[in-house]
């Protein structure tokens, strides 16, 4: 029965490679939508929110609450220009994204307290943020732009300056893996939404002051880093525990990403030289390591070797967001970035080829066709590359924004601090020394049952 498994798992492989994918034509948009419309009807496929007994806003295992966060940043910008007259999509994106927003209304919902990091609550302020940007649909309750300031006030109260000088720790809760990392990811959320926001209101007193505070941090720690040789690089963190000073390199496109975008958004706003720069060398940087030879996006760290885990294979979708997001801001980049957009938008969709709708999206676009992997990673890295081509410059209050703004939106909630404050009662202690000695007791039982 297994020969015949695998007999057939060859065919479809087989099928799936002999079909050309996608059609898209870069130069033009109706082609270019007409692709992301079949990727994001792919994209569904994961969806819980329509199926019975499935919580509205996720995707189904093994994705993450920070996924869905990624996932409807992209879809919110189909559905803007390309499929603006959808009230159905209109209205599951709506939904999804509103009834994650947590009890405060700042993307802190009591239900993923096992699983929610800063980076991704700062995952879910990006995709807001683009709700905002759109003018996309408003809550009546909240604006979206009064939930983004609420997210970022949030984590700026998190900001610890017990351990390693300032930065934010990559978990919000203690009693979650990776309490005492301080990543930079997390720090990038930060520093990108407080660049959006403070061009998006015009008013960078708080904005700008935090986001020159987060990459000045990032700049002192080592996270930020220009080898010998020029190349600028954007590794991911370091261990609380020996004062951040051994730091883990390890480069993720998305990292580069919200930072690159960042520094866009905050030249756009300030004018400052600066940051221009700084943006020309986190694209140079992102080019040269994050592409192939021919110019198809891919992970680097993990991908050529098949090491991915299903979170990784995800970062291009923000990554080509952000990307887009930095063409548009500072259009001199365009003609050096978008090159690279085109190349790596035609690979995804050829692509997009497996599945029993032969539209299924793979991992390595390098290759001929679909390479076998599939997942919500794959449809959503190759629908935000694919969005990039067409997206257009974001709106600002100046410009037509129309969101209802609260610069202390979240100030007043429980969830501005760590959660490192746990206050253990003495049932709590003989409880736990209940509980411990029960273990005890399995170990040493089993202990004794393997030695004899």
């Amino acid at each position: 029965m297994e020969f015949v498994f695998k007999i057939i798992t060859a065919l479809v492989l087989l099928l799936a490679n002999c079909t050309s994918g996608i059609d898209i034509d870069i130069n033009d948009e109706d082609s270019i939508c007409n692709a992301a419309m079949k990727v994001q009807n792919g994209t569904w496929n994961y969806y819980e929110g329509t199926k019975y007994g499935g919580t509205v806003g996720m995707f189904a295992s093994p994705n993450y609450w920070w996924n869905a966060g990624e996932a409807f940043g992209g879809l919110l910008d189909y559905y803007i220009f390309c499929d603006p007259e959808n009230e159905q999509l209109e209205s599951r994106i709506f939904d999804g994204m509103y009834h994650q927003a947590g009890e405060n209304y700042n993307y802190i919902p009591s239900n993923q307290s096992m699983t929610e990091g800063n980076d991704d609550q700062g995952v879910w302020g990006m995709a807001i943020m683009e709700a905002v940007e759109r003018n996309f649909t408003n809550p009546d309750l909240h604006s979206w732009l009064e939930m983004v300031q609420a997210i970022f006030n949030t984590m700026n109260a998190r900001w610890d300056t017990a351990h390693c000088n300032g930065g934010l720790r990559w978990q919000i809760f203690t009693w979650n893996s990776g309490y005492n990392y301080k990543n930079s990811i997390s720090n990038g959320c930060l520093f990108h939404l407080a660049a959006r926001l403070a061009r998006y209101t015009g008013n960078g007193t708080v904005y700008v002051d935090v986001a020159e505070k987060v990459w000045q941090w990032m700049d002192d720690v080592g996270f930020l880093t220009e080898e010998d040789n020029g190349d600028f690089r954007v590794y991911d963190g370091a261990e609380v525990d020996d004062n951040c000073t051994a730091v883990t390199k390890l480069r993720w496109s998305y990292t580069y990403g919200v930072f690159m975008a960042g520094c866009a958004y905050l030249y756009n706003f300030t004018g400052d030289e600066v940051w221009k720069t700084r943006t020309e060398e986190i694209v140079d940087a992102s080019l040269s390591y994050f592409f192939t030879s021919d110019k198809i996006m891919q992970e680097t760290t993990c991908q050529p070797h098949n090491l991915c885990n299903n979170d990784q294979r995800s970062f291009r979708s923000l990554f080509s967001r952000c990307l887009g997001l930095t063409k548009l801001i500072i259009p001199e980049f365009k003609e050096k970035i978008e090159p690279y957009l085109e190349a790596s938008a035609q690979a995804a969709a050829q692509s997009c080829s497996g599945g029993t709708d032969g539209m299924t999206c793979g991992e390595d676009w390098s290759t001929s066709g679909w390479d076998g992997v599939y997942g919500l990673p794959e449809q959503i890295s190759a629908l935000e590359v694919i969005m990039s081509l067409v997206v257009k410059e974001p709106l600002t209050v100046a410009t037509g924004g129309s969101n209802r703004s609260d610069f202390s939106a979240g100030t007043d909630s429980q969830d501005s601090v760590n959660k490192n404050e746990i206050t253990v009662t003495g049932k709590d202690k003989a409880g736990a020394g209940v509980l411990t000695a029960i273990v005890l007791a399995i170990l040493l039982g089993g202990s004794i049952w393997m030695i004899f």
